[in-house]
């Protein structure tokens, strides 16, 4: 071997295996992370709120080890709101390629008496989630758009009733037009509860000794709603087989822990 092509070859040993492997190679190394925009429904709850559960606090159970949940729902927001915030700008700062970001609003941009909160469904609210879309896309992570959560309510008959008019046909479209990923939980959690039944589903909402809320879930209710949230995500092609487990096992609440509050 002449020096200069042993000059070249001790010069290729040197450079770090990172650097000489390719780039999905070097992707594939680091864990993918699954971020969740979203509101009180999904949001981490800590010790004081307990047994006020959010959703996103289940989703690990049913998703392997090494795809990495960061919950960045907070209670309170709407798309807009989370925006305008600068919470999207904070989760985009912290997304890489290859992860995931799934985005849920809905519950408070109905509420046409917070200017700060509220959306119109077939304008901003469409507005807004676009641009959890496009910012996801901008750093090569796939976006995923979920209808809203359904909330308890039933009629005299029995029959469960849907509670968020227009937004979840709004999602539908906005997802079918932009070609994301959409996980219908509206539709597939009124029918959970249409199952359940008005009494069953106390259970699964945060019904205590001194509160009858219909909104927020208790750990079986926050179980249930992750599984759903897992399985539409495998069914959408979003997440692989290898990817989730415990489907069609019993998860029990007992492993919801509720942490004390950061300062």
């Amino acid at each position: 071997m002449s020096l200069s092509r042993r000059r070249v070859a001790v010069a290729a040993a040197a450079v770090p295996l990172a650097f000489s492997l390719p780039a999905t190679a070097r992707a594939a190394e680091r864990r993918r992370t699954l971020h969740i925009a979203g509101d009180s429904t999904a949001a981490q709850k800590y010790a004081d709120a307990a047994p006020e559960t959010g959703w996103g606090m289940a989703l690990p159970f049913f998703l392997r080890k090494d795809l990495v949940v960061a919950n960045h729902a907070v209670n309170g927001r709407s798309s807009k709101s989370f925006v305008d915030e600068g919470r999207l700008d904070a989760v985009l700062a912290v997304t890489r390629p290859g992860d995931i970001l799934l985005v849920q609003f809905g519950h408070n941009d109905e509420k046409k008496e917070d200017p700060a909160r509220f959306t119109e469904p077939w304008s901003t609210y469409q507005e807004y989630l676009r641009r959890f879309v496009d910012g996801a896309r901008a750093r090569g992570a796939r976006p995923v758009v979920a209808t809203s959560v359904e909330r308890r309510r039933f009629d005299a008959a029995g029959q469960a009733l849907p509670t968020h008019g227009e937004y979840p046909a709004a999602v539908r479209a906005l997802a079918a037009r932009e070609r994301a990923a959409l996980l219908d939980v509206q539709a597939l959690s009124l029918a959970l509860w249409q199952r359940l039944g008005a009494e069953e589903t106390k259970k699964y909402f945060n019904w205590t000794a001194t509160e009858q809320d219909n909104t927020h879930f208790a750990p079986p209710g926050a179980v249930a709603v992750a599984r759903l949230v897992a399985r539409e995500l495998l069914r959408t092609g979003v997440l692989a087989p290898r990817d989730v487990r415990r489907l069609d096992q019993p998860v029990p609440g007992s492993w919801i822990s509720w942490p004390e509050p950061t300062v």
